[in-house]
């Protein structure tokens, strides 16, 4: 089998060869009498025999198709049937043909030339429409049922009532023969409306169906010459069938080979089609006399009207529910574009929408912005899913405490509003409610939650964006005064508020133009004096703000995670910096760098190995590096404590800073795997003699001794912070601590001034090394 459709062309060009041989040859027998009639049925069996090799060649190529196989073995078994019984005919013509006249068809060819028909009609029966259901078929089989009526009324009308009714009496095998072939193409052109682009091409059942129109031209022959119309059909007529079904051969070759022309279905318009054809045999009724075909004809005209009506109750009632359905789809989407997904709420646009409305109508109106705190803890400790019914939860209490007048809604992420529109209650007071319903527990997961709540009063003139704005300012005004409260905007709030948002901005391009720095604060043994450790600080460099305290911006590189950052150049400089140093003083020069670690940081999924990699890139061990963390960090769920955990297996120490000030420093000790802690600043500060309030030194000293003998027990290195008098160091080694730092013993420095202070701690044990 060749791979492509020249060979099925062939088939196509000897066909009509033949077919249009046949008609010349009746053209010089109807005008000089050429040839003996048999000649007549010549060209049928001959075109038959080559559609037969078509229709066998196309059945090899598409046998991997069950449904395509099936089909075109039945139309080659129905070809072969056809062709055997035009070939009987032609011989009987050759033999038995009076005086020019064909004989009456054999019954033998009779009966082959209708089992043909029949396995033509059975292959396009048998194939899959593809209906979706069982109201998809009902529909179906009545359109089709009317199709078929008006059509059959048509073929019956003009076609094989005036054979049964003429004066020359037909066979009952010819006219058996035309009621099969017009069956064939009732039901290949009714068929091929419903069917889809799938293994039998649509355009190739067509042309299978038009063979049987074939009858149509013999029918129409017969009635008008009546057995003088035998020579025309078989010579001129029926060559076209084997010509038309090589076509189809052609067509499906094309398809399986994947030259495909994808089609619509034709379903929507036949069942009108076949009811203006009925109009025809109505017309022809009318304007002759009624005799019983055209009673047959009114009665089918009559039946196809009670199927159209059946179907136009079926397209009124389908009309209806499909109305009904868009019109709930329509309210689901407009609902959709205008709630949140998740909690159910009014959207940001519907938000827009009713403020803007409220602004045009010149209404009194206030609006709250709620903004949760430390919301992403949550996802990160306790995962998204407990945060998003944490979000649904607060969603119910924001509708349960703004009260009928107003609109919640959810802005997007942790963040909210409220609008009240009309109404006499204060914002205050909503706000209140909100944050008072907001100190118990909620959600399924019994989880506390705060918010910070800006709140603004829309003024004549003001825009949408402007009302945002003011809330928002009002919002972040909120957080920066401690969270878990609610601010009113008021004229001039924005500056402030602007300027730390900027700062974000300038913290940015201070990363980028290399503006930051790294100071270094040593740690000291107490009674030596000897340097043991440092920690590691960060400084900006502003080139027109000059020097930024960390107090400003490390709270702004928090809010806007540029901390992760910032934080990954602290520890890669001073992990640089200390192999700098221990390769020119030696292993024992600097025991443990410190570099402050955030809350931010530890949720970075990164991290762990940023560290590594540090320290990795400039050959320095785990042991080297020390972490510290502030209480308030390390109380920051399940995902940082995993983290911590991993970073003591690898064997970097770990710090408590400020340790004492939260409130379960001592329950820490047991769940974090800390190496140091850090006496916090505020105990050390007039721990000394102080005669003027004696009984708040003598707290101090019993909070400091119960540190360092807790370190002392669990074997951890305890630190006292904030040393800033001789008096106090001497105050805490009596108290048991060893190591201590503060602007008494050093001051935190550039790396140059602290390469110094080891080179003259270097040079003094190198002289006591001498001397020794």
């Amino acid at each position: 089998m060749a791979d492509d459709t020249r060979s099925f062309t062939r088939y196509v060009w000897i066909n009509a060869g033949l077919a249009a041989t046949s008609l010349l040859w009746y053209v010089l027998y109807s005008t000089v009498g050429a040839g003996h009639v048999a000649i007549a049925y010549a060209a049928a069996p001959l075109e038959g025999c080559v559609a037969v090799a078509a229709l066998f060649g196309l059945w090899r190529t598409v046998r991997g198709n069950p449904v395509a196989r099936r089909f075109w073995g039945a139309l080659l078994a129905a070809a072969v049937s056809m062709t055997l019984g035009y070939l009987v005919m032609g011989v009987h013509a050759a033999f038995y043909s009076v005086r020019g006249m064909p004989p009456d068809m054999p019954l033998v060819a009779a009966a082959a030339i209708a089992l043909g028909f029949t396995l033509a009609m059975w292959a396009v029966g048998r194939v899959p429409v593809g209906t979706s259901g069982a109201a998809e078929r009902w529909r179906m089989n009545l359109d089709r049922m009317v199709a078929c009526l008006g059509c059959a009324t048509v073929l019956w009308h003009f076609g094989l009532a005036p054979m049964l009714t003429a004066d020359e009496r037909w066979s009952t095998q010819t006219l058996s023969l035309i009621g099969l072939a017009f069956l064939l193409s009732i039901g290949g052109v009714t068929k091929v409306s419903y069917l889809g682009d799938g293994a039998v091409d649509r355009t190739a059942i067509r042309m299978v169906a038009a063979v049987g129109l074939t009858a149509a031209g013999v029918a129409v022959l017969a009635a008008t010459f009546g057995h003088d119309g035998g020579v025309p059909a078989q010579a001129v007529v029926l060559p076209l069938g084997p010509v038309l079904l090589v076509l189809a051969v052609r067509v499906q070759a094309k398809a399986a080979l994947g030259h495909r022309r994808m089609s619509r279905r034709s379903s929507t318009l036949l069942p009108y089609l076949a009811i203006a054809a009925v109009d025809l045999p109505l017309i022809a009724v009318a304007a002759g006399p009624l005799r019983w075909p055209g009673r047959v004809s009114l009665v089918a005209a009559v039946l196809i009207s009670i199927l159209v009506a059946i179907r136009q109750f079926v397209v009124f009632r389908d009309n209806r529910l499909l109305l009904r359905d868009i019109r709930g789809q329509e309210v689901r989407l407009q609902h959709e574009v205008s709630h949140d997904g998740l909690t159910g709420l009014a959207n940001r646009a519907r938000f827009r929408d009713a403020l803007h409305a409220a602004l045009v109508a010149e209404r009194p109106a206030t609006v709250l912005l709620v903004d949760l705190d430390d919301f992403k803890t949550v996802n990160d400790s306790l995962g998204h899913d407990v945060g998003d019914h944490l979000l649904v939860a607060v969603a119910r209490v924001l509708a349960d405490q703004c009260g009928a007048d107003a609109l919640p809604v959810r802005i997007g992420g942790d963040e909210f509003a409220v609008l009240l529109v009309g109404g006499t209650t204060v914002g205050e007071t909503v706000a209140q409610r909100i944050l008072d319903a907001l100190s118990r527990p909620i959600s399924e997961h019994r989880l506390l939650v705060q918010a910070s709540i800006g709140i603004t009063t829309v003024v004549p003139g003001a825009t949408v964006d402007g009302v945002l704005r003011d809330a928002d300012i009002a919002m972040y005004a909120a957080k920066q005064r401690g969270k878990a409260g609610h601010v009113r905007y008021a004229p001039g709030m924005e500056e402030p508020v602007l300027a730390h948002i900027q700062l974000g901005g300038e913290i940015r391009r201070g990363l980028d133009a290399g503006e930051f720095r790294v100071v270094y604060q040593p740690l000291l043994a107490l009674d030596t004096g000897r340097i043991v450790g440092v920690e590691a600080l960060v400084r900006w460099d502003h080139p027109i703000r000059g020097t930024v305290p960390p107090i400003e911006f490390i709270p702004a590189a928090e809010r806007t995670g540029l901390i992760v950052e910032l934080g990954r150049f602290v520890l890669r400089e001073t992990c640089r910096q200390t192999a700098a140093w221990l390769a020119e003083f030696g292993p024992d020069a600097l025991q443990r760098p410190a570099v402050n670690v955030s809350a931010r940081q530890l949720h970075d999924p990164d991290f762990v190995a940023d560290v590594l990699a540090a320290l990795a890139d400039n050959g320095l061990s785990t042991d080297r590096m020390v972490l510290e963390l502030t209480e308030s960090a390390v109380l920051r769920g399940s995902q940082v404590s995993q983290t911590l955990h991993e970073l003591a297996r690898l064997g970097i120490k770990l710090a408590l800073d400020d340790f004492g000030t939260g409130e379960s420093s001592l329950s820490l000790l047991r769940a974090f795997p800390a190496a140091i802690v850090k006496l916090d600043k505020s105990f050390v500060d007039g721990i000394e003699i102080d005669d003027a309030n004696p009984s708040a030194r003598d707290a101090r000293q019993a909070v400091a001794r119960a540190v360092v003998q807790l370190a002392n027990a669990l074997g951890l290195e305890a630190v006292a912070e904030g040393i800033e008098n001789e008096a106090q160091v001497e105050q805490l080694r009596a108290l048991g601590y060893t190591l201590g730092q503060g602007y008494h013993l050093a001051r935190p420095m550039a790396a140059g001034d602290f390469t110094a202070l080891l080179a003259a701690q270097h040079l003094a044990a190198q002289h006591k090394a001498v001397t020794a």
